[in-house]
């Protein structure tokens, strides 16, 4: 966006997709309304690269997001005409074969912008080398398992920024981290050096709200019934500037809200440590960034801030561990919940017996849920009664028979065990094979990474190798606390906050952010670490960690090792603690008569 060597004060950046297969109608509604300079794509998850992998093997030119493609090669009239770039991880893993179907569809079209490649962040072939050298994982210690399905470095901004600057006018990437397909482009567009550290957060930030599509506009918000109509949600616009502030909006006349609250759920999403939201180009603090209106259906984010990156890229390496299933069923009518159970009881305990015969080993793990009846909740479920339910069964297994057979018994019960049973015809489940998430460390430097653009390829601009080590901050010090008596009245969380959850790997975090300043002391001196692991305990098995986010009036709680494996690795019905957050919102606070007087009316 550079002309005559001047950079301009501002970028309008459109953030059209938050995963692979987000919704068709985020580019038509940027280019008819958005005004943008840039697009950015966000497709990849580590479930991702390995569903991508598996299509990889069986097609060398697969592996990549194709809907990506057919999405451009419609717009690039209106790409072309209006001058607009494309920066996407949609490469996924054969960025090449993506980029060889998009040329040609650019060619077809008699279109003349350019495709740019960064390619480096498939580290697969070096897999053995690795592990001869003792990589292990880095929450676990675990040695790096045989036959990996993928093996991708999360790469940075700066190969993208250095694409943008040698003519290409669409970049496509493997696997980088997500915030990085917007931060190119803030070093692209205003020359931000390596050592510009709170720019940097700024421009990572700018990224971290984009990444995830709607969920910035309106999407997953605590006060849902406020957000306006969903069938034509408005996709997230950044006006990034020079200064690493920038205001999120939404293209006009689409539905969806843009407030201070959803902006800060999206800034609260899949965090830990807020102190140290770890990049390959920098270290960001978001402790004290500021979010405020900036008029309708505007706001501004600013006061980010940053340190020096570690030395070492995250690497994400996926396997395979054996095979899973999980069946559903609905049963109606008095006590269905107990009736679930004692069908998921009766045909566990068969298929122990028919394994055995078998010379089959046990489940590795069964998971039994019944929804319906608050299953997620454990023991704080209210739904005991209820007359409608759906039964999940879940299984893990070495060998696909025996979960075969698991699949079978439990569509016999139709027949054989409670009354009410429905909804399995026409959705007997495929048994999947178990993909876990190995994580770990490798140098910078051992991680050339190249630029290329129409078969010219060129080194990337080194990432900077910095020397931050989280662990060397100070623990983190807890604001005010109230003080309420004993008897006082207390308001559901809701009444106080708003909430975000996701997940990361085996753990989740739950972000929860003051409506008002004045009640983050009740909800700090009521929510604890002990409290909120209490209230999961049915699912922990690690520990939980609070930090303060004193800028927005939020805590973030970092749950580890929650969700059973986590991902496509785990057997529950909400394997990314997408649920939490709701789930806390009913949490009792204990507060002054004022403040529940307040609440109530």
């Amino acid at each position: 966006m550079r002309e005559g060597g001047m950079a301009p004060r501002t970028v309008r950046i459109g953030g059209a997709s938050g995963f692979w297969g987000d919704s068709a109608i985020a580019v038509p509604q940027l280019l008819a309304g958005g005004g943008v300079d840039y697009l950015v794509f966000d497709y990849l998850a580590e479930v991702t690269m390995s569903i991508m992998a598996r299509a990889r093997a069986k097609d060398p030119e697969a592996g990549y997001a194709h809907d990506f493609v057919g999405m451009i090669a419609r717009a690039l009239p209106q790409l072309e005409a209006g001058g607009i770039k494309v920066v996407a991880n949609a490469g996924g893993v054969n960025p090449r074969a993506c980029a060889r179907a998009l040329e040609a569809k650019i060619a077809a079209a008699g279109s003349r912008l350019k495709v740019g490649l960064v390619l480096g962040d498939d580290l697969l072939d070096r897999a053995e080398a690795y592990r001869a050298a003792g990589t292990r994982e880095m929450y676990t210690g675990a040695p790096l398992p045989p036959a990996l399905w993928s093996m991708n470095a999360y790469l940075g901004a700066r190969p993208i920024a250095a694409a943008l600057d040698r003519g290409a006018d669409i970049v496509i990437t493997g696997r980088c981290v997500d915030s990085a397909v917007t931060l190119g482009i803030g070093i692209h567009a205003f020359g931000w050096p390596p050592q510009a550290f709170d720019l940097l957060a700024g421009g990572a930030l700018c990224g971290h709200i984009l990444e995830c599509g709607a969920q910035a506009t309106g999407g997953l918000h605590t006060d849902w019934e406020r957000t306006g109509d969903w069938a034509d949600i408005g996709y997230p616009l950044a006006e990034l500037a020079a200064d690493g502030s920038f205001i999120v909006s939404k293209p006009p006349g689409t539905g969806g809200l843009v407030s201070p609250a959803t902006v800060g759920e999206q800034l609260l999403y899949e965090i830990g440590d807020p102190r140290a939201y770890l990049l390959p180009d920098v270290s960001c603090d978001f402790t004290r960034v500021s979010i405020e209106s900036a008029g309708p259906e505007r706001v501004r984010v600013s006061n980010a801030s940053g340190r020096p990156p570690t030395a070492s890229y995250k690497v994400s390496a996926t396997y395979q561990d054996g095979y899973r299933v999980g069946a559903f069923l609905s049963i109606a009518g008095l006590d269905a919940a107990r009736k679930a159970e004692a069908v998921a009881d009766a045909v566990l305990r068969r298929c122990g017996r028919m394994l055995m015969a078998m010379n089959l080993p046990p489940y590795t793990e069964t998971s039994v849920e019944v929804i319906g009846a608050e299953a997620a909740y454990g023991p704080h479920s209210r739904a005991r009664g209820a007359r409608e339910v759906n039964l999940k069964l879940g299984a893990r297994h070495p060998d696909p028979k025996a979960l075969e057979l698991l699949v079978r018994e439990l569509t016999s019960s139709g027949t054989s065990m409670s009354p009410g049973i429905s909804g399995m015809g026409g959705n007997r489940p495929k048994v999947m094979p178990v993909v876990r998430l190995f994580s770990c460390l490798v140098p910078k430097a051992d991680v050339p990474v190249t630029v290329e653009i129409a078969g010219v390829a060129t080194a990337a601009p080194a990432t900077l190798a910095g020397d931050f080590d989280p662990a060397a901050l100070p623990p983190d010090r807890p604001g005010e606390i109230a003080q309420t008596p004993p008897g006082a009245p207390t308001v559901p969380l809701i009444a106080l906050a708003w909430g975000r959850s996701g997940d990361k790997g085996d753990s989740a975090n739950i972000g929860v952010m003051a409506r008002r300043p004045a009640f983050l002391p009740y909800i700090r001196a009521a929510l604890t670490e002990a409290a909120v692991a209490d209230f999961f305990a049915h699912h922990l098995r690690g520990r939980v960690q609070r930090f303060e986010v004193p800028g927005i009036n939020g805590l973030n709680f970092l749950l580890h090792e929650v969700l059973g494996g986590g991902g496509v690795a785990s057997l529950r019905n909400d394997p990314q603690g997408k649920a939490f957050a709701q789930m806390l919102m009913d949490y009792p606070i204990p507060v002054t008569p004022a403040i529940a007087a307040e609440c109530s009316a």
